[in-house]
């Protein structure tokens, strides 16, 4: 009797898994899984207790990939360079806001006024969008993007230096 529910339950899977291999979909540069990938990832930053400005800044690139990737869900592309940054700032406002509800920033310590997963979150937000900005601009301008995964490298390098930007802040200036 397992084995017949583990056929039936397992049948489909393989067909779906099949079908994606014999037809490939176009990728996403935010796609879900990606976004899937960083919400993890900023799990285990909280258990082994990296400083929370810094889970900001990776909770801000989280954010942002969601933002984009649901932007991609608007079927008339003319309106998405328009709602792009109300999208942006619509899933942080409402991201912010549901952290103060729920209780979940430690007012401890501040950075410049704000707890510090705040202003991770603030200086991460701006940084990944004015990166991606730039990014676009550079591939329209010159028609094509420089090396495999431009996008994506980009992207993460300048959370990585944020990141120690803002640990170097941390652990010697404040």
């Amino acid at each position: 009797m397992r084995l017949h529910k583990l056929l039936v339950i397992s049948l489909p899977l393989l067909a779906a898994a099949a079908y994606k291999l014999i037809f490939p979909v176009v990728a996403l540069a935010h796609c879900p899984l990606c976004v899937a990938g960083a919400g993890a990832g900023l799990t285990l930053t909280r258990w082994i207790g990296v400083d929370d400005s810094i889970s900001g800044v990776w909770l801000a690139a989280l954010l942002g990939a969601t933002s984009f990737w649901s932007e991609s869900l608007i079927k008339r592309r003319e309106l998405r360079p328009k709602l792009r940054p109300l999208i942006f700032i619509g899933i942080f406002a409402a991201t912010v806001w549901s952290f103060y509800k729920f209780n979940l920033v430690i007012r401890m310590s501040q950075i410049l006024g704000l707890d510090k997963l705040i202003f991770g979150m603030v200086v991460g937000g701006v940084a990944f969008y004015l990166v991606d900005v730039i990014d676009d601009y550079i591939i329209k301008r010159k028609g094509k993007v420089f090396f495999p995964y431009q996008r994506i490298i980009v992207t993460l390098g300048s959370m990585l230096v944020l990141s120690l930007a803002i640990y170097i802040l941390i652990n010697y200036y404040i």
